[in-house]
């Protein structure tokens, strides 16, 4: 993982909120290890919120509104859910620590959840934490075709309508390529986050 780790003893919803003004975030090695440790990648996933790419058949998935959206309904269930290990994700990040940590932040007003439901069952989701305009993508789950990608199309909506700058998604992957994610040098995403943290705390 590019970038610089650094361990922390103990750590409170403010220190967790000051990380992220400053460019760093918590992960876990895995779910049962109780350490968290601060990351600051040299290279940072930036999803462009004016240049973000939707494919004409996801663009017609939408439309067709197979799931019902809600947000920030049900975030135990979201960030639960992020955590289990499947067959595509052996080992996760998200260790008790964090989720009680995030739980905090949802009750703050400062984490949110996109979710995806099918009647009365949630069938994919993502959370991350706003702050000034700036919303930090943190993790995302799908249990049925394309559940996540709609919830993300949904999010991006969300954050356009209300006047965000940045959607942080700390690394990039192929998967968010596709959607037009960009890596951004340390130096330039500083600019971008500074210019986030001095807008007043948007309402998501």
């Amino acid at each position: 993982m590019a970038g610089s780790r650094r361990k922390s003893p103990g750590i409170t919803p403010e220190i967790l909120l000051r990380a992220y003004s400053i460019g760093l975030f918590p992960m876990a090695e895995s779910a049962d290890d109780p350490e968290i440790f601060w990351v600051e990648p040299e290279l940072r996933g930036v999803l462009p919120l004016d240049h973000f790419h939707v494919s004409k058949s996801l663009a017609k998935t939408v439309r067709r509104k197979p799931f019902e959206i809600r947000f920030d309904h049900a975030f135990d269930q979201v960030i639960a859910a992020c955590a289990q290990e499947t067959s595509g994700r052996p080992s996760t990040w998200i260790n008790r620590t964090i989720r009680s940590l995030y739980a905090t932040l949802f009750d703050m007003g400062h984490a949110h959840t996109v979710e995806a439901w099918d009647g009365g069952e949630l069938v994919g989701g993502l959370y991350g934490v706003s702050l000034g305009s700036a919303f930090f993508g943190e993790s995302m789950f799908s249990r049925r075709t394309d559940a996540s990608k709609i919830c993300l199309v949904h999010l991006v909506e969300r954050l356009r309508e209300r006047g965000f700058t940045l959607l942080d998604t700390q690394f990039t992957t192929e998967h968010l390529k596709t959607f037009g994610a960009i890596d951004v040098a340390k130096a330039d995403y500083g600019v971008l986050l500074e210019a986030a943290m001095e807008s007043p705390h948007l309402k998501f």
